[in-house]
């Protein structure tokens, strides 16, 4: 543990490095809300620091020791690099300094009840589904997001101390700073292969993840994952699982889709039907996302379907989730935060339902280690696609080797469904798109990196 406690600094102020992220922003108005005093500077302005501005939270665009000067406390990410102004003032002066997932595990230990979402994908889906239900419900909780959710506007929700619902994030183990009272592992799948040695190395952290739990914690897990029910058995803590293929704890059964891809269900538990939930998000995934939030609530606030059927009613997915972007020609043009091969998959599958001709899809590969790792899983995640256009890889964390290309990937994907065309840039794709396209098709854009802002590129004249 670290020998930093936020506890300690309540009578001081807290600086964040970096307070316009989604989850930094979110950390400091949990901490606002909880009495300490916080400032912060960034980069940009952004709709996470407009929250803060909102709240009364002050903040600096751009960095400068004198924003540190006087701090008792600083909080930074990750990302910020040592030769930060900020930063090193803190480290020169002996500020004392905590790394974000630090904090937010030290903030899950404050609340009586903390539910951690996990899993290497649909984190934010579920936190943000069960924000929800909580919320309408009267629950009061308070949220930790990571992205950006309308109705939360921003990633967060300031409640009371009872209930804290969170995204823990296996990325370079962060998740193991966090105190659960229960967890819901959603899946686990071979990513930030930039970190780990191997799927084993993963699964180990997820198995070690749940031995955080106190003996009374329980485990929610997704039985139709098959390297989730590989670590089952390991698991010293209550298993609850819950199976859209029928094999669960609780099941989805008499699955039906509305006119557009949108499912709806009947919840059973142990073969008991408990009332059906229809969803206005499309895919057989987000079914799967709504009966893991089903499961919990059910299991452990004693709610029924009824009442988390009326809150699903209004629930609409997060930004960057099968996102409508803008419409041009009669095309309607979608973006999906999807970047591994199994979130690339679910996504195009929800996408075939939805009404449209013919769809075209953006792939912005994020990572060149993604790209040599993951090439052959990427060959078999679009065949539900009309083409695939794929530009020059983004870097994201990773440096550029030369031992993969763009290029390779598109040859890997034509090997299995002969759609793919290596287009290297964004103004490539558009005049590709313009000359292709036809009123009623559809554009799905997919991708972690910069896809979300080059694609608008697409809508301009």
């Amino acid at each position: 543990m670290n020998s930093v406690q936020v506890r300690d600094y309540k009578n001081g102020r807290i600086h964040f490095i970096g307070i316009g992220g989604c989850s930094m922003s979110g950390l400091a108005q949990i901490l606002d809300n909880m009495g300490y005093t916080v400032s912060g500077s960034d980069q940009a302005q952004s709709q996470f620091t407009d929250a803060l501005s909102k709240r009364g939270i002050p903040f600096h665009i751009g960095h400068s020791a004198d924003y540190v000067a006087g701090a008792a406390l600083v909080v930074y990410t990750a990302a910020i690099k040592p030769t930060n102004v900020e930063f090193a003032y803190a480290k020169e002066h002996g500020i004392p300094m905590l790394e974000r997932s630090e904090l937010l595990g030290q903030i899950s230990r404050d609340y009586k009840t903390c539910i951690c979402v996990s899993g290497c994908h649909g984190k934010t889906t579920i936190t943000s589904m069960l924000a929800l239900i909580t919320k309408d419900t009267h629950l009061d909780p308070t949220v930790h997001v990571g992205g950006m959710v309308d109705f939360l506007s921003g990633g967060v929700r300031t409640g009371g101390q009872d209930l804290f619902i969170t995204e823990a994030c296996e990325y370079v183990r962060s998740f193991m700073t966090m105190h659960p009272s229960y967890i819901i592992l959603n899946n686990i799948d071979d990513d930030h292969l930039d970190y780990y040695k191997d799927l084993d190395e993963i699964k180990q952290t997820f198995l070690d993840f749940t031995n955080l739990m106190p003996p009374e914690g329980v485990l929610f897990a997704n039985a139709d994952d098959a390297n989730t029910r590989e670590i089952l058995p390991k698991v010293t803590h209550e298993i609850v699982t819950y199976s859209v293929e029928g094999h669960g704890d609780y099941t989805a059964e008499d699955i039906a889709y509305d006119e557009l891809g949108n499912p709806g269900f009947t919840v059973c538990h142990h073969g008991k039907a408990l009332g059906r939930i229809q969803l206005h998000v499309p895919g057989l995934h987000n079914a799967q996302n709504a009966l893991a939030c089903a499961a919990i609530c059910h299991e452990v606030f004693g709610l029924d379907m009824a009442h988390i059927d009326a809150s699903l009613e209004h629930y609409h997915l997060a930004g960057r989730r099968f996102e409508l972007i803008g419409e041009r020609d009669g095309v309607k043009i979608f973006h999906d935060y999807a970047h591994h091969p199994t979130e690339i998959k679910a996504c195009l599958a929800a996408a075939k339902k939805y009404p449209h001709k013919k769809m075209f899809v953006l792939f912005q590969c994020n990572s060149f280690t993604r790209a040599k790792t993951l090439k052959e899983k990427y060959a078999l995640a679009f065949e539900d696609a009309d083409t695939v256009m794929m530009p020059d890889i983004y870097p994201g964390r990773d440096i550029d080797r030369g031992d993969i290309h763009a290029t390779d990937v598109v040859a890997r994907i034509n090997a299995h469904s002969h759609n793919c065309v290596y287009l290297p840039t964004f103004a490539d794709i558009k005049a590709y798109l313009l000359s292709h396209w036809e009123p009623g098709d559809i554009v799905v854009t997919l991708g972690s990196g910069d896809v979300n802002k080059q694609q608008m590129i697409l809508l301009q004249d």
